[in-house]
């Protein structure tokens, strides 16, 4: 292949101009070694438990239909789209891909972020549905795509979050049907508005005139959970489903920015549901995007959206607590040239106190970095955007960003706090207008130091820390750990970071998690065509980093064209629980029954054969 220079920028200048303070480490001697750190003494290496070795044989890329995990490890199946939840359920159906009633009860699609609960004896996985593979839901369709309004009824219950009970027998996890807290949460259950934006003109539609009680939650993507054990799932994507019956109708600037257009992308809601016709029902759309909390324990529970940690397009939610035991949320707007998030609460958090109203008040931030090194979180209010009211800064929250200067981010995805100091990482994944073009706002997207690519194609990690480590501190430093790359094509900036070599490679870091000692692990969601830029990247996959270090290490390759996504534990750790998403999305894909089955999403399980804890 050839070897592609970037002449716009050089990786010397970066280093230079973004990563001057830090210092390189060289692990046990190896080049292999070499990271990004923060200011030396930071983490010493004597404060690093050796657990976090990464003591496995890294998987080399590949495009095989399966999942690849190290020798010495195993994966099982543990649930698929359509599995039953209860013995009365059907059996997924291979011809008719299921029906309205059937997928009601049963595990939903395109699962994305997930959480591990337990209650007594009891282990639960919250795990959301993120959306349909339309060509795989309704392949039995003509025209591969919904045509009636029951293939509508099947995809809006297709989506949501799936709670199911899960046991171990035999080495083997599975769907324990007919759990009293099996539940499934879809685009039809009532929820709870919480917040500022409850009750307002905003939020007051024809169905809900008092504007505080949605209907469903859509294109639920990355997760969290708060120290009260409840279950955060984030809406994304939620303007994939509104179209408009009149073509005349004017959007508003604010519905533009979050994408929302007239014409239907597929789903065919608006024919079959009112709700989703803009042209109907136009404050619809701003009862969407929000974090969304669960009570996995309390089936009976209400969920609630949280209007207070503002509405944009959420991949996540990290929850952290401040000194003064207030609680932190930290989030990011996945799309091109967006912002990043932080929620301060008003109320402080009590173990052993009921905190389940503490997401319900407090305060909203956003990023503003600068190319020292340094960083400031700037609130949003009426005042310092001259909005009209709180209500208009969480229902327009990007606009408000704008206002106030926010930077422009490479597609903020996935955050994750580190479980032994104070410090956040969170996945850029890719931008190819940076440089190029403003964001739907019109806000600049220019080469700067937190993202230091034009047109970047891979995608980084970058991390940052709140001064006096306190996250209710408005002030930070950062630097990037990870600049994804591609030796193999390029040299220069593009072929990525020290800590990026021809073992390693990975394109498009989107999900991100730490377990218990400290080791990052990386999920990925990006080009798999294994040509050009991309050349020897192979299918998606997860790799796990030693932050100390800097070592990247590849640990599993999932089948084609899948996302690698979501990821939770045990609680002895000795299974890791990891999501397989729209596996065959462009029809080369028969995981995870093989032959000539249906491709499904699903969620496996992988332990070490000597039953130590994973990784």
């Amino acid at each position: 292949m050839p070897n592609n220079q970037n002449t716009e920028t050089d990786f010397s200048l970066i280093l230079d101009n973004v990563l001057r303070r830090r210092q390189l480490l060289i692990g046990c001697g190896a080049l292999s070694g070499i990271g990004l750190t923060w200011t030396p003494g930071v983490w010493a290496m004597d404060e690093i438990p050796s657990e976090t070795t990464l003591d496995f044989e890294a998987v080399p890329a590949n495009l095989l239909d399966t999942v690849t995990v190290p020798p010495g490890h195993a994966w099982h199946v543990v649930a698929s789209w359509g599995d039953p939840l209860w013995s009365y359920g059907e059996r997924f159906n291979e011809e008719t891909r299921g029906s309205a009633h059937s997928q009601k009860l049963a595990f939903g699609d395109n699962n994305d972020g997930m959480e591990l609960f337990v209650s007594n004896t009891r282990t639960l996985l919250a795990v959301n549905n993120e959306y349909v593979n339309l060509p795989v839901m309704y392949g039995n369709r003509a025209s591969r795509a919904p045509e009636t309004s029951e293939d509508v009824m099947k995809g809006q219950a297709a989506i949501g979050i799936t709670i199911m009970e899960i046991s171990l027998f035999n080495g083997t996890w599975s769907i324990t049907k007919d759990s009293p807290l099996n539940r499934r949460i879809t685009a039809q259950t009532p929820m709870k508005l919480t917040g500022p934006a409850a009750g307002t003109k905003l939020t007051i539609t024809d169905l809900d005139p008092d504007g505080n009680l949605p209907l469903g939650t859509l294109n639920n993507c990355g997760s969290g959970r708060t120290p009260w054990n409840t279950y955060l799932s984030c809406e994304e994507n939620f303007n994939l489903f509104f179209a408009s019956s009149d073509r005349e109708h004017n959007l508003s600037e604010e519905c533009r920015r979050y994408g929302i257009r007239k014409n239907d992308r597929g789903y065919s809601w608006y024919s079959h549901d009112e709700r989703f016709d803009i042209a109907k029902h136009p404050n619809e759309v701003n009862r969407f995007g929000y974090i969304v909390e669960i009570d996995p324990l309390n089936p009976s529970s209400l969920p609630k959206k949280h209007s207070a940690l503002g509405r944009f397009k959420h991949e996540n939610a990290s929850v952290v607590v401040s000194k003064d035991n207030r609680i932190v949320v930290y989030m990011g707007d996945d799309e091109r040239g967006e912002f990043l998030y932080r929620f301060i609460s008003d109320s402080i958090f009590h173990p052993d106190a009921d905190n389940s109203k503490i997401l319900e008040s407090g305060s909203l931030y956003v990023a503003k970095f600068a190319a020292n090194e340094r960083g400031k979180w700037v609130e949003l209010t009426a005042e310092s955007t001259g909005m009209a009211s709180q209500a208009e800064v969480c229902v327009h929250t990007r606009k408000a960003g704008s206002i106030v200067g926010a930077t422009t981010m490479d597609r903020p995805e996935w955050i994750a706090a580190h479980p032994h100091d104070e410090a956040i990482y969170c996945c850029l994944t890719n931008n190819k207008n940076r440089g190029r073009k403003t964001n739907a706002g019109g806000d600049k997207t220019s080469v700067d130091g937190p993202n230091p690519r034009p047109n970047n194609i891979y995608g980084h990690i970058i991390r940052w820390r709140p001064d006096e480590d306190d996250h209710a501190n408005s002030d930070f430093s950062w630097d990037i750990f990870a600049l994804a790359g591609n030796p193999h094509v390029h040299s220069g900036l593009n072929a990525g970071s020290p800590n990026i070599n021809p073992t390693n490679v990975f394109n498009s870091p989107d999900g991100l998690a730490f377990d218990s000692l400290g080791r990052l692990w990386i999920q990925t969601d990006g080009n798999y065509s294994n040509e050009g830029d991309f050349f020897r990247m192979g299918n998606n996959q997860m790799l796990v980093a030693d932050t100390n270090t800097g070592e990247i290490k590849r640990f599993l390759v999932g089948p084609r064209e899948c996302e690698v996504t979501g990821v939770t534990w045990s609680t002895d750790r000795k299974t890791m629980f990891v999501g397989i998403q729209h596996p065959g999305e462009r029809g080369h894909s028969h995981f995870p029954g093989g032959k000539q089955s249906i491709p499904r999403s699903s969620i496996i399980a992988i332990s070490r054969d000597d039953g130590k804890i994973i990784g």
